[in-house]
C-alpha cells in the first residue's frame, strides 16, 4: 500500500508541474455552434458565437482580453433593419451572466420567479428570449467571467486604464467599435442594456461611444436602475420611481387602456 502511494504521488508531480505555470490568456479566438430554440411558439434557428476578443493600446500591443456570447438569428439577409443589442449586468464586478441565462439569453437556467432553482436542475429553451427580434451579445468586462487583463513585458497591468467609471467606459466602448466592425453592423440599430451598475455602466457608455467612437445608438435599456447611495427627497424622489410605477401596474393589469 505504501508503494502504491509512493507511486502515485510520483505521478502527480507533473500535473502539479503543470498547474504551477502561468496560463496563457487567450486572445482572439472563438467557437461557433448552431442551434434552435422556441420563442412564443415558433422555432428560432440561430448561431452562437462565443470566445475572446482583444483590445489594444495606442502602440497596438495588446492589453486585454475580453470574453463575449453573441446570438444571431439565421436566416437575416438584410442586418441593417435587424437590432443588435449588447448587454451588461452590474457589480461593477459582475459577468454579464444574469441577463444571459436568466433573462434575454435563447437558453435558461431553470429557476422559479424568485431565482431559486428548481428541479431537475439545468437549463431550458427560453420562450421570452428576444433573439426573435433582435441579435444579442453579452459581454464580460476585464477580470469579470474569462475576461483577463493582459500584462506588459514588465508583469504589469495598468490598472488605471479599466478600474473605474469613465476608464470601465472608455476601454468598453473601444472594444465595442472592434466588435461592431468585425461583425460588420455599423448599419444595425444599436440598443444597450443593463442591469444594477450596469444601468450607470451604459448611460455613460451611450456618450463615449458618441463622442469618441462615432457610434449613435437607437436606445439604452435600464434594468433594476441603482441609485448608488444617491439619495433625493420630494418630487425628485417620485419621479425617479415612476418606471418602477408604470412595471408594477402593466405586471398587474392595471395601466390604463391608452399605456
Amino acid at each position: 500500500m505504501k508503494k502504491f502511494s509512493f507511486l502515485f504521488s510520483l505521478a502527480l508531480i507533473p500535473l502539479l508541474n503543470l498547474y504551477s505555470q502561468n496560463i496563457e490568456i487567450p486572445l482572439d479566438t472563438t467557437v461557433i455552434t448552431q442551434h434552435s430554440v422556441s420563442i412564443n411558439g415558433k422555432s428560432i434557428d440561430y448561431t452562437a458565437e462565443t470566445g475572446f476578443m482583444p483590445l489594444w493600446n495606442d502602440d497596438r500591443e495588446p492589453i486585454a482580453s475580453l470574453f463575449f456570447t453573441y446570438y444571431k438569428r439565421n436566416g437575416i439577409k438584410n442586418t441593417e433593419n435587424r437590432p443588435l443589442v449588447i448587454s451588461f449586468n452590474g457589480g461593477p464586478g459582475s459577468a454579464s451572466v444574469w441577463m444571459h441565462i436568466a433573462y434575454t439569453g435563447p437558453r435558461v437556467l431553470k429557476i422559479d420567479d424568485e431565482g431559486f432553482p428548481i428541479q431537475p436542475y439545468g437549463i431550458k429553451d427560453n420562450p421570452h428570449s428576444i433573439l426573435d427580434v433582435a441579435d444579442i451579445v453579452f459581454v464580460n468586462p476585464v477580470n469579470t467571467g474569462y475576461s483577463r487583463a493582459i500584462p506588459n513585458a514588465e508583469g504589469k497591468v495598468d490598472r488605471e486604464k479599466f478600474f473605474g467609471v469613465q476608464a470601465d467606459i472608455k476601454y468598453l466602448a473601444e472594444w465595442l467599435n472592434t466588435f461592431v466592425t468585425r461583425k460588420n453592423r455599423w448599419l444595425s440599430p444599436k440598443y444597450l442594456i443593463g442591469e444594477s451598475y450596469g444601468t450607470t455602466r451604459v448611460s455613460g457608455l451611450a456618450l463615449e461611444l458618441q463622442n469618441s467612437q462615432w457610434m449613435y445608438l437607437n436606445g439604452v435599456i435600464l434594468v433594476s436602475p441603482t441609485e448608488l447611495g444617491i439619495k433625493r427627497d420630494g418630487p425628485v424622489e417620485i419621479s425617479n420611481r415612476l418606471p418602477y410605477f408604470a412595471a408594477a401596474a402593466w405586471y398587474h393589469d392595471a395601466l390604463p387602456a391608452e399605456l
